[in-house]
């Protein structure tokens, strides 16, 4: 079956564009104008995924996740301001599996959506009913990646890491040393056929990097080779 979005904003265009992009790719789409709407309908009615803007009239989208979380656990990604890096963060804190930042490109926005998914999906219970083998943790050194609960830790510390941030990551240190191109990165991240600049994927670098060195200000373990690509080091 197809899978059901959610979409939350109080711009009505950006619901009608982006509910018509889903569609044309085989999702169905729920489309809401407020928080306040959003909510009972969300609870009562869970699509596979939810679209969030963070600012909206009534009820913004970190007071709806907030509530949601009390009572589902639904995949949540955020819409946010170019540059609204404390609500990201506290979204991703609230359980956001992601955020993309306006204006964005429909298909991005497709791409995590997909990248999200398969992730659940791979947590669910296969057809016959019996449990999938979960992922093993990968361990390099300080590091500890769950992929069955998306989890991250680096000597021990919590690390929230976005959907497309876990997946460059575990990219990288699945074969610590080996040198990884932009290129493969996009692939690990996005596995659809999208274009993404190289630079978003030296923004990602240095965000994952961000997000380490504040339980850890020594943290290095991403090795950058100029005109090469990037690398992980578990020593």
């Amino acid at each position: 079956m197809s899978a059901t979005i959610a979409l939350v904003d109080d711009d009505r265009n950006i619901l009608t564009s982006v509910s018509i992009a889903l569609q044309t790719e085989g999702f169905m789409t729920r489309v809401y104008s407020d928080g306040e709407s959003a909510l009972k309908a969300l609870i009562e009615n869970p699509p596979d995924l939810a679209v969030l803007d963070i600012k909206m009239p009534k009820m913004d989208g970190l007071e709806l996740l907030r509530r949601l979380r009390e009572k589902s656990a639904i995949p949540v990604i955020f819409l946010t301001s170019k540059d609204d890096e404390l609500d990201e963060a506290l979204g991703l804190a609230m359980g956001a599996d992601d955020y993309i930042a306006k204006p964005f490109s429909q298909r991005l926005l497709i791409a995590r959506i997909r990248a999200i998914l398969r992730r659940t999906e791979s947590a669910q219970p296969s057809a016959e009913g019996e449990p999938q083998e979960p992922a093993e943790a990968l361990e390099r050194g300080r590091l500890v990646m769950d992929p069955a609960r998306h989890r991250v830790t680096w000597g021990g510390s919590n690390v929230t890491l976005t959907v497309t941030e876990f997946l460059i990551l575990e990219t990288l240190a699945q074969r610590p040393g080996i040198v990884k191109t932009r290129n493969q990165l996009m692939d690990a991240a996005y596995q659809d056929d999208i274009y993404v600049d190289d630079r978003t994927i030296d923004s990602h670098i240095k965000r994952v990097r961000r997000k380490f060195r504040q339980v850890d200000p020594e943290f290095d373990a991403i090795e950058t080779l100029y005109g090469a690509g990037y690398r992980f080091s578990d020593e």
